[in-house]
């Protein structure tokens, strides 16, 4: 008796270790996932990461639920994010402001590389520089011109404090010698529709936002940011050409997750997220919006993330841009 209730006994206690295993290795996901994009719709983060985010729910077999949290240069939706259960049900899809802001907030209150763990880089984009089509400026060098024979500096819009878009007018402010006035939005779409409305003389965009107003003809590109023209736009000159050698600006967007977020949960991201850049209809629709698909590792992105913090950090120095300049 007492050898059948002591069996016993180890039978239950090896269905209950088995039945919290199965619960333990439960798949994942099971149930919706929430993206947060720090910035409202319509602009480049939102664009990129609509179009990759259908496409890995379509694989991951949830769905990926768009939350729009616009605000503070991307610090409010960011922040939500570090807050959230590190257990892979919240994202946060970023430009490459998440790693520019520490340099222009030194009061934030989260960290955008400890608090988070990186997924992947979801792609490359060079900036262009648009202008109204009434606009005088035919050409960079206009720009000069213009600065120079006026009281008036050239406005120039960006879509908030700190972004790669406020950082490559700097950059040109720096290379031409010449005063600009910052003019910063809560992200590209309203800086876009105050260009075209003539509030602002010009605007450094991410070429997803943009290109859909220039295909229009309510813009004209003048320039692309990169060393090489962008073959989206391929009779648009670069700035380098147009006599700024070296001049080598651009952004990028990736997706991220709370810090303590389990490495094998991560690891499913990635493989979607490559997966999803890695399909025709993604990678036809990216081209169209001037974006180069990349889906890196996390570990190549997380490496990339720190070398990209120091390279903005020392833009920003050497600019003097700060919050609200």
């Amino acid at each position: 008796m007492r050898s059948s209730f002591r069996l016993a006994c180890l039978l239950g206690a090896a269905a209950l270790s088995l039945s919290g295993a199965a619960t333990a290795a439960a798949p994942y996901p099971d149930k919706p996932i929430r993206l947060v994009l720090p910035y409202p719709p319509g602009g480049p983060t939102d664009l990129l990461a609509r179009v990759a985010a259908m496409q890995m729910a379509q694989t991951l077999g949830e769905q990926i639920v768009v939350d729009n949290r616009p605000g503070a240069s991307g610090m409010i939706g960011a922040e939500q994010v570090a807050r959230s259960a590190p257990d892979g049900y919240t994202l946060l899809a970023n430009a490459s402001l998440h790693v520019i802001n520490p340099s222009i907030y030194p009061d934030m209150r989260y960290d955008p590389i400890a608090d988070f763990v990186p997924v992947t880089q979801l792609a490359a984009v060079p900036l262009v520089l648009v202008v109204a089509p009434d606009s005088p400026i035919r050409n960079v060098n206009d720009i000069v011109k213009l600065a120079r024979a006026g009281s008036k500096p050239p406005s120039f819009a960006s879509a908030g404090n700190a972004s790669s878009q406020q950082l490559a007018g700097e950059s040109f402010k720096l290379a031409a010698g010449i005063d600009m006035l910052h003019v910063p939005y809560r992200g590209s779409a309203p800086a876009l529709a105050d260009l075209i409305g003539g509030q602002v003389d010009m605007m450094f965009d991410s070429m997803p936002s943009a290109m859909p107003f220039i295909q229009s003809g309510q813009l004209r590109a003048v320039a692309v940011t990169t060393p090489e023209r962008a073959p989206a736009l391929p009779d648009v000159p670069t700035v380098a050409e147009q006599g700024f050698a070296g001049f080598d600006i651009s952004t990028w967007y990736g997706l991220w997750v709370p810090k303590g977020t389990p490495t094998a949960v991560v690891s499913v991201l990635a493989e979607h997220a490559a997966k999803a850049l890695a399909n025709a209809q993604v990678r036809e629709r990216y081209a169209g919006m001037g974006a180069i698909p990349v889906g890196s590792s996390p570990a190549d992105f997380a490496a990339y993330n720190a070398s990209e913090r120091d390279k903005w950090a020392d833009i920003v120095r050497r600019s003097g841009a700060k919050a609200g300049g």
